[in-house]
């Protein structure tokens, strides 16, 4: 035991590495890495390193999803230089075209879209569409929904799912041509068929849409909800957030499309349509003043017409008509401007001079849309026209189209209840005014105001049920003949066997009288009827008689 002790206090040798050892270790660690490698190659995404701005850029382009402004002035600038340096790269080519598409959306500037073509266009001289260069064509399609060229938009899109059904890119575009065309039976489809080869930010935004068209706001809200955690970039978070604003707002919850919005410029500061949503929602809340001053800076920012619209009658709600009309004539630079870049802005033309300008030449424009594009939208503007050039019973059948298939919207309403007020039928408006205010109580600050009047003008429905229901004079229960009795069957009397019917003998000759008393007396006694218990005369007799006293 003490040798024992004695060994276990002794320091142990040292380990020493001879030459010979290090060589046969550095040789199996090589050995082991190369088969590691072989297993499983070295990747794009192994880099520990965060995606630079172009890059992330990219990445949000390729799936159609909102990049951030810095990173898509990064990707423009390298592309450029890409195509510079390499005139025949077919996939910066059509990079290049998505990110000048991403950048006239954000920055609302159409002079983007011809620039976004061009690119597009020469990828695909390149490359032609039958080779398969699904980039390019995707990019050709949603610049075409951009400009609102819904059934270019709707080729290109076919044409990628014919050549590659599992594609996953082409349905978005398909999605957003068959709404604008009003086809939404086929853009329900193509987001089933989305949803099954894709899950994401793109499926979630196209879901939201196509509930919210069908009228399943719960839906909606769900669809974006879902989007907003499959959201990686404060971009598109923020684009989220905005598009969560604008449901609250058409549901009429101004004060939480308000928080929203203001969210969303948190968010993404550049994101200036979140800037004109807010300016709505405060104008819905009865703060004018900084409603005007976000509208200005969000038209600053984006000349949109449609906010040019909406700012020019929130002036006019607030007496000041003369910075309207200001309002009005940049509308009409906006839309001149962009129907030079090739962007469709019929609508918002349509609407503005129905209501402050020419009806006659809204109906023309408006009839000249519809002509293509059978969206509710596009009803909706037309049959407002219809309805202030004076012709409401054309205008009752577009403002059906617009109300039936199941959007909800205030102002859609509200334009259907004045048009069959203008057609004498008080109930149908009473009820389609009652809508407008339960969806969405101050949905214009012009129409607002004019909606609560009619409603108010129009009153309540007679006590009692209509009229065709319920008698003007008090009932009265008239006086009906008592029914009679009905009298006893009398019995049928039972069947007896036929007589045989007696031979035909040969005629005789007279008998003597003595033979011929003998023959009546042989013959059988005939019972007469009533004696008979059977017979009907023998049942009248056989009634009991009232008892004398």
């Amino acid at each position: 035991m003490d040798r024992i002790d004695e060994e276990a206090q002794q320091p142990a040798p040292p380990v020493t590495f001879t030459g010979r050892k290090t060589l046969v270790a550095a040789a199996v660690a090589v050995v082991l890495i190369a088969g590691a490698l072989l297993i499983r190659p070295a990747r794009t995404g192994d880099d520990a390193r965060p995606p630079g701005p172009s890059e992330r850029a990219a990445s949000a382009v390729g799936l159609g999803t909102p990049a951030a402004a810095v990173d898509l002035t990064a990707l423009v600038a390298d592309r450029e230089k890409q195509v510079t340096r390499h005139p025949d790269d077919v996939a910066s080519w059509a990079v290049l075209g998505s990110a000048y598409l991403e950048q006239g959306r954000r920055t609302a500037d159409t002079a983007w879209y011809p620039r976004s073509e061009k690119a597009l266009k020469r990828s695909l001289e390149l490359r032609p569409a039958e080779q398969g260069n699904f980039d390019a064509m995707t990019g050709m399609g949603s610049l075409a929904n951009a400009r609102r060229d819904f059934g270019t938009g709707k080729k290109w899109g076919e044409l990628v799912r014919a050549q590659a059904p599992r594609r996953w890119t082409a349905y978005p575009v398909l999605v957003d041509a068959y709404t604008g065309l009003g086809d939404y039976k086929a853009a329900q489809k193509a987001l089933e068929r989305l949803e099954e080869l894709h899950s994401g930010l793109a499926s979630n935004l196209r879901a939201s849409q196509v509930y919210r068209d069908r009228g399943w706001r719960e839906d909606a809200v769900v669809a974006l909800e879902h989007a907003g955690g499959a959201a990686k970039t404060p971009a598109e978070k923020a684009y989220v957030l905005f598009r969560l604003g604008e449901l609250l707002w058409e549901r009429g919850d101004a004060a939480e499309a308000l928080g929203q919005y203001e969210a969303a410029l948190r968010t993404d500061p550049a994101r200036a349509e979140a800037l004109g949503g807010r300016g709505r929602a405060l104008a819905a809340l009865g703060r004018g003043g900084e409603a005007v001053r976000d509208y200005r800076l969000a038209l600053g920012r984006t000349p949109v017409p449609q906010l040019a619209l909406e700012l020019g009658e929130l002036l006019e709600s607030l007496g000041r008509a003369d910075e309207a009309r200001v309002l009005y004539d940049a509308l009409g630079t906006m839309t001149k401007r962009g129907g030079t870049h090739g962007v469709d802005e019929s609508v918002v033309l349509g609407l503005y001079e129905a209501d402050h300008g020419d009806p006659s030449a809204a109906v023309r424009r408006l009839s000249q849309e519809w002509s293509s594009n059978k969206s509710m939208q596009v009803a909706d503007a037309l049959g407002w026209a219809l309805h202030k050039a004076g012709d409401d019973t054309a205008a009752l059948e577009y403002a059906k189209k617009a109300t039936e298939p199941g959007l909800r919207n205030a102002e859609f309403a509200y334009h259907r209840a004045v048009i069959e007020r203008g057609l004498g039928d008080e109930a149908a408006a009473r009820r389609h005014l009652q809508e407008a205010m339960r969806t969405n109580p101050r949905f214009s600050p012009v129409r607002s105001p004019l909606a609560k009047e009619a409603l108010e003008s129009v009153g309540q429905p007679p006590q009692g049920g209509p009229e065709n229901l319920q008698p003007r004079t008090p009932w009265v229960e008239p006086e009906l003949p008592k029914p009679n009795k009905p009298k006893p069957a009398p019995a049928k009397p039972k069947s007896q066997p036929a007589k045989p019917k007696p031979e035909t003998k040969p005629e005789a000759t007279p008998a003597p009288k003595a033979s011929q008393a003998k023959a009546e007396q042989a013959q059988p006694e005939r019972t007469p009827e009533a004696a008979r218990p059977d017979s009907p005369a023998a049942e009248q007799e056989q009634e009991p008689r009232p008892e004398q006293d």
